[in-house]
């Protein structure tokens, strides 16, 4: 496929603007251009078959099953985005006065309530705008209750199954990382764990179930740890889509939350956006939550400024909109039933789990929730097959690969997540397609290592194309791309790589 600059051709358009006899504006002469920006010119017909063609060689969760693991991407009701699209929600501003944004006002409040509701806690802030800025935000609440009990605590324990932004965060917010082992069922360690709480430990962070797919059977003993040292828990709420209606964060022990709307509650979320990360707390911590938060009066709604021991603002306005929009509307959906949601997850991943577990290892060998995580170690032991051989097989068979590598602790990881939203069906025809690359591993291990064979480009050397990335294009000097194409330009590697 050709870029769009190689198309172009001198004097094309796609559109044309009107002129207008006005004066031409006065730049200022170190802003000005020296040269015309170089602008691809082709005709309306060309524009939009080269967006067409490029749309049709990406992969999403509307064109097929999607099962990222601890990543949560599942169907988007249609209807979601015709309510977003209601213009009193898609053209409110920002800066509109509260009288004439009651209902979109009302639409927060209600979805706090919600929130606090499934979390099992007493207040909550919508301002994240994603999960990583919610775990930020929530120890910067740590940071706020300690300092004014006058405890200088330094230390927050995360478990060697972390996702990757926990330690990014905890180290950001001024915390020295503590990391704790997992036990051979897959829980928490207590021993390693009990070792490594003390006076100068200000919480944990957990993932529950945890990125092993798991339920942590000690819970309730790991809270009481922590809560004996005056320590305070945080819940990474990547993977709440399998616990909703069914357990509650607060009542396992977890002081604080966050939620993954655009993960949990059906956003789309792909090429890094947009997200949300609202926070919910126990009521010891409402008076430090950033401001505003959504209040509801008598009669009327409106953002609530005044808290004196605030962190602050950690956002823009009130958060992003339009995702609240659409998980209210995903929760109302289910209603009372949203634990329906959940059930539904956490059978399909035990379905695809009791399909898949003879022919992969299983390292911790218990009953999942909504995800889980296989090992492709036995391929790799009898036949040289790597997880990574597997997920590229799978791009043959039509399917996007699953998180492979993660967490750390499981050699040859796959992490696979189905969601609720896939049929079985679905669930079957992945299933065959992973039972077939196991059984081609043992009869034709390179065809495994030729794939992908089918996609638009082949294998990557990935190695070389991170540290050599092709990332601009380097033009010649005359404007005529007919006679000159654009040239490929390998960005250089950074000095010690």
């Amino acid at each position: 496929m050709k870029l769009i600059f190689e198309k172009s051709r001198p004097g094309r358009r796609a559109s044309s603007l009107p002129r207008y006899d006005l004066p031409e504006p006065e730049i200022a002469a170190d802003l000005r251009r020296e040269t015309p920006p170089r602008l691809p010119e082709v005709s309306e017909p060309e524009l939009v078959r080269h967006f067409t063609e490029l749309t049709s060689r990406n992969y999403g969760v509307d064109t097929g099953f999607y099962p990222l693991g601890s990543c949560t991407m599942k169907h988007n009701p249609r209807v979601n985005e015709r309510i977003v699209d209601l213009p009193g929600f898609r053209d409110l501003h920002p800066l509109q006065e509260e009288d004439g944004a009651q209902g979109a006002l009302e639409l927060m409040w209600r979805l706090q309530e919600i929130l606090a509701e499934v979390a099992g806690l007493d207040a909550v802030s919508l301002q994240p705008a994603a999960g990583s800025q919610g775990e930020l935000t929530g120890l910067m609440l740590m940071r706020a209750y300690f300092a004014e009990r006058g405890e200088r605590r330094r230390k927050v324990v995360i478990p060697d199954t972390a996702h990757g932004t926990n330690p990014a965060s905890v180290t950001m917010a001024g915390y020295e990382v503590v990391s704790v082992r997992t036990d051979p069922r897959g829980n928490v360690d207590l021993g390693d764990l009990r070792g490594k709480v003390d006076a100068e430990t200000a919480g944990l962070m957990l993932t529950n179930p945890s990125t092993l797919g798991l339920f942590d059977e000690g819970i309730e003993e790991v809270a009481r740890i922590f809560h004996d040292a005056g320590a305070l828990l945080y819940y990474d709420g990547a993977n709440l889509n399998a616990v909703c209606g069914i357990s509650r964060p607060g009542d396992m022990g977890f002081d604080i939350v966050h939620f993954n709307l655009h993960k949990t509650f059906s956003q789309p979320h792909g090429g890094g956006g947009p997200g949300a990360g609202p926070i919910a707390v126990r009521g010891v911590l409402e008076p430090f939550l950033p401001v505003p938060t959504v209040a509801r009066d008598a009669d009327r709604f409106r953002y609530e400024y005044d808290r004196p021991r605030t962190i602050g603002r950690v956002r823009a306005f009130g958060g992003p909109f339009g995702v609240f929009v659409r998980s209210y509307a995903y929760i109302r959906a289910f209603g009372p039933e949203l634990r329906e949601m959940s059930e539904a997850a956490v059978l399909n991943a035990n379905y695809l789990l009791a399909r898949l577990k003879d022919a992969y290892e299983l390292p911790f060998d218990r009953l999942c929730m909504h995800e889980f995580v296989l090992s492709a170690r036995n391929l790799k032991r009898e036949h040289g097959v790597t997880a990574l051989d597997v997920a590229k097989r799978l791009i043959d068979h039509g399917f996007h690969p699953p998180t492979i590598y993660f967490p750390l602790i499981v050699p040859e990881a796959l992490m696979i997540e189905p969601t609720e939203t896939e049929p079985k069906e679905t669930l079957d025809a992945f299933a065959e397609a992973m039972l077939d690359i196991a059984r081609e591993a043992a009869e034709d291990p390179d065809a495994l290592r030729r794939a992908p064979t089918r996609a638009v480009v082949g294998r990557l050397d990935e190695v070389k194309a991170a540290k050599r990335a092709v990332v601009r294009y380097a033009f010649e000097d005359h404007p005529d791309l007919s006679e000159e194409p654009a040239r490929p330009v390998a960005a250089e590697a950074p000095k010690g790589v």
